[in-house]
């Protein structure tokens, strides 16, 4: 009787540990598994991204097209680096948040302390990067109004501990790769101060590489609100808005978005009544590296967020066919600015 016990104890045991072997070996098939559909669906965004750029060079769109000609040293009108007016200048607070972008930070802190604006507030948030990051900070500790290195989550949080430490009446927040526009802070300032019912404004981009060459340029038509439902082509580094619609929405950025976390705050600004304008100048510069986060993530995160957003704007999930169909009055207007600019008839 025992060892017909033992016996059966023993045959238990070795079943037991061949389903737990199998448990391990269907949890591992599974990662495989959800592992190659990942890989099948970002082949299929990157096919279906390719016949867009294709689509869109055909058609002269500009808009998600990278880049447009081979790199070329930046130029822009002189007058734009000298203030039109003088006013009493409103304060301005700019964030950078950053992270293991030390061969391009000391650029993009130059671009906004070589503005020389004179009520500025400029903190940089970095999440903690062993690259020389710390010492660029340490070095231009007297031209900040605060920075910290340490271990922040994401963008989204980076941004709003920023905030948090401001008091301006305009904000803005510049990626720790992307660089201002000479003249950029004091011509807002003037726009701002001669429009007192305009909320949030943006202008026109330059592209540029990791030299700081020029490599495109994004001429934009007047701004859409029902556009923004669809798409987001409102420049991120041009982007510019009072304290007022800040706290209207709340005063943060919503954490729950690492990609989209600019799109997110657009439509919350347009859904609280904001006016946006497009400005008629190139505000900033938005680089193009092999690192940059609007590359790595567009297939995977980027992706799920855009559309977690189409949905929210329109209750209901979308199609690729849709969102061509409603921004395709925006690319046309944008075509036509873009090419009135190569001609010379619009000057920027």
């Amino acid at each position: 009787m025992m060892n017909d016990l033992a016996q059966l104890q023993t045959v238990a045991g070795e079943r037991l540990t061949t389903i737990l072997e199998l448990r391990e070996e269907l949890q591992a098939a599974r990662v495989q598994i959800h592992a190659l559909e990942q890989k099948m669906k970002s082949a299929q965004v990157y096919r279906h991204w390719r016949w867009r750029q294709l689509l869109k060079r055909l058609c002269g769109v500009r808009l998600g097209i990278t880049p447009h000609y081979s790199p070329r040293p930046i130029s822009f009108p002189a007058r734009y680096g000298n203030p039109s007016s003088t006013i009493d200048w409103p304060a301005i607070s700019v964030v950078t948040p950053s992270f293991r972008q030390g061969p391009f930070l000391e650029r993009t802190m130059r671009s906004v302390l070589d503005q020389h604006y004179p009520k500025l507030e400029y903190i940089v948030k970095d999440g903690g990067s062993s690259d020389e990051t710390v010492d660029i900070l340490k070095r231009y500790e007297p031209s900040l109004t605060y920075w910290e290195s340490s271990r922040d989550g994401s963008q989204a949080r980076a941004l709003n501990w920023g905030f948090r430490r401001t008091t301006g009446e305009i904000m803005a927040y510049l990626n720790s790769d992307d660089l201002l526009i000479p003249g950029a802070l004091h011509h807002v300032a003037v726009y701002f101060h001669r429009h007192p019912e305009v909320d949030v404004v943006y202008g026109h981009r330059i592209m540029i590489d990791e030299n700081d060459l020029d490599v495109g340029r994004w001429v934009l038509p007047p701004h859409d609100n029902d556009v923004l439902s669809w798409a987001d082509y409102v420049p991120q580094e041009t982007l510019f808005w009072r304290r007022r619609i800040w706290d209207k929405i709340g005063g943060a950025f919503d954490e729950s978005f690492d990609f989209a976390l600019d799109w997110d705050l657009l439509l919350r600004f347009r859904d609280a009544g904001a006016r946006l304008v497009r400005l008629p100048r190139f505000l900033g510069c938005f680089r193009l590296h092999p690192g940059q986060k609007t590359s790595s993530q567009l297939a995977h995160l980027g992706l799920h967020e855009m559309n977690r957003l189409r949905e929210r704007c329109n209750g209901r999930p979308v199609s690729y066919t849709e969102i061509s169909r409603h921004i395709a009055a925006y690319l046309f207007r944008h075509v036509i600015y873009h090419r009135l600019y190569l001609l010379g008839i619009l000057r920027y």
